[in-house]
């Protein structure tokens, strides 16, 4: 009689590394279906648009990792402020600080960015930032301003939790300096898990506020300012009008059918440009639910 229990024994073991490893299966997904919308694109599309959609891809991308590094920057260094301060009983500069964050948490992420571009309008203008890089690093920079207390909260909310065990108190005792004890006991080495899924979802974040906002302004300020050479981004891209029309379409196959073909064809920029915001969303919100899911977080 045939033995069954091996073949199961393997589909279990590989059902339990796809289960465990969800975001590194994900990650892939995501990679594989970013390539094969490079090869369409390759072959369908022309190649002054390929060229813009390829543009906004990667200054997209590069604006949300700069996001993602800014905000790590700034809620590290504020919440290290912040402990410090509490921690030596320095309550004017400790309430100061802690009501200056509290009033740019209350501004609105969409106004507070939509007043940062303006000033970023102004200075492109002025010629006073006038390379690409320039204007990308500032517009992450502004972007940051609205997403780093994510991390101040977490880092925060981390050292209170160690704080209450008796490692900490025994690393104090050996006359190793709180800091030192803070960024390398507690969120190097006991937090790291942590602080990459906030990393991930930060990334997904900054994605979705950058289309957002090239968007509203590509559509809804002058013309003069919506040319103020700043960058191209997959939601400016959304806002052209070869791109709007080509969105329209997809509401045309709603009552024609048969036009489902010439949407991967005919009208590929505009497709094209909402699948890669979509789809990357879609698969940075996997990968930073899988990351909580391994890590227990």
């Amino acid at each position: 009689m045939r033995d069954n229990r091996a073949p199961q024994a393997r589909r279990m073991a590989l059902s339990g590394f796809l289960e465990e490893k969800k975001d590194l299966l994900w990650a892939g997904l995501w990679l594989f279906g970013i390539s094969c919308t490079a090869a369409w694109l390759e072959l369908f599309l022309n190649a002054p648009a390929r060229a813009r959609v390829e543009a906004a891809f990667a200054n997209t991308l590069l604006g949300a990792l700069l996001v993602v590094f800014a905000a790590l920057l700034l809620g590290w260094g504020i919440a290290l402020a912040l402990v410090t301060l509490e921690r030596r009983h320095q309550r004017t500069p400790y309430l100061a600080l802690t009501f200056a964050l509290n009033i740019l948490r209350s501004v609105p992420q969409m106004v507070g960015m939509l007043v940062g571009y303006a000033l970023i309008t102004a200075l492109i203008l002025r010629d006073a930032l006038p390379s690409t890089l320039a204007q990308i690093m500032m517009t992450s920079l502004i972007t940051a301003l609205f997403v780093f207390q994510e991390v101040v909260d977490l880092i925060r909310e981390r050292v209170k939790h160690y704080e209450q065990l008796e490692f900490v108190n025994a690393l104090l005792v050996c006359g190793i300096p709180p800091l030192v004890i803070i960024n390398r006991e507690i969120l190097l080495k006991n937090s790291m898990s942590h602080l990459i899924q906030k990393s991930v979802a930060l990334f997904g974040r900054a994605i979705f506020l950058i289309c957002s906002i090239d968007f509203i302004i590509s559509v809804g300020l002058s013309t003069d300012v919506s040319l103020s050479n700043l960058p191209a981004t997959l939601g400016s891209m959304l806002a052209s009008l070869d791109s709007k029309q080509d969105i329209l379409v997809i509401g045309s196959v709603l009552s024609e059918p048969g036009m489902f073909g010439s949407l991967f064809f005919e009208h590929l920029q505009g497709v094209s440009v909402a699948f890669l915001i979509v789809f990357t969303l879609f698969c940075v919100h996997r990968i930073s639910t899988g990351l909580t899911d391994r890590y227990r977080l």
